[in-house]
């Protein structure tokens, strides 16, 4: 996605060979012109898809998501982080380790937003380690519901993630695919082709 992309090199900032800083658009503060331009970019990429929700997880997918779901007119459910008062049974749970934090966080959705049978996409921020993705794709099979794909706006492709997603066959839609980022450049990947099968 070139929007995306340039906003990459322009304002991203490449603190070593595994990070990317991009909280000046992405991830702290937002830029609404680019997320609803990522939200016409994912309704286009799995319009065809059915999808009849989409699922993110707490902060930084909300955004991306609640674009994606107005261009596509479906709900958007964000799988919480951290303990609610409010929510405290008939949960989907699963357990998320952030490399980043060093930490693992229990994520966790409400029962009553997932559907059984319903197709469910996937949307988060950055694709590294494939965690975050894994989280969320086990609370849809939790709630035997269809995963429809995996959409994520910054790949990083030299890290596992991607590839642990490819080969339990999920569909993966990157808008921005990073081969490296070494001696501080962004090196960007060419666009994944999928073909549904």
């Amino acid at each position: 996605m070139k929007l995306l992309k340039e906003k990459i090199v322009n304002e991203g900032i490449v603190l070593n060979e595994n990070v990317l800083k991009v909280d000046s658009f992405i991830n702290h503060q937002m830029d609404p012109v680019l997320m609803k331009e990522i939200g016409k970019e994912f309704a286009e990429r799995f319009k065809d898809d059915k999808v009849s929700k989409i699922l993110t997880i707490e902060s930084s997918g909300i955004a991306p998501a609640i674009m994606a779901g107005l261009e596509m007119g479906v709900q958007v459910i964000f799988a919480r982080k951290r303990k609610s008062l409010t929510l405290t049974e008939n949960l989907y749970t699963s357990s998320v380790y952030s490399f980043t934090k060093q930490e693992s966080n229990d994520i966790t959705v409400s029962k009553q937003y997932i559907e059984p049978g319903e197709n469910v996409l996937i949307i988060d921020d950055f694709l590294a380690n494939g965690q975050a993705a894994l989280g969320l794709a086990e609370i849809v099979q939790q709630a035997k519901a269809n995963i429809s794909g995996i959409g994520v706006l910054i790949e990083k492709s030299f890290q596992p993630g991607a590839e642990e997603l490819l080969a339990k066959g999920y569909r993966l839609e990157s808008l921005a695919r990073i081969a490296s980022l070494n001696n501080k450049q962004v090196e960007f990947a060419p666009e994944r082709t999928y073909q549904n099968i």
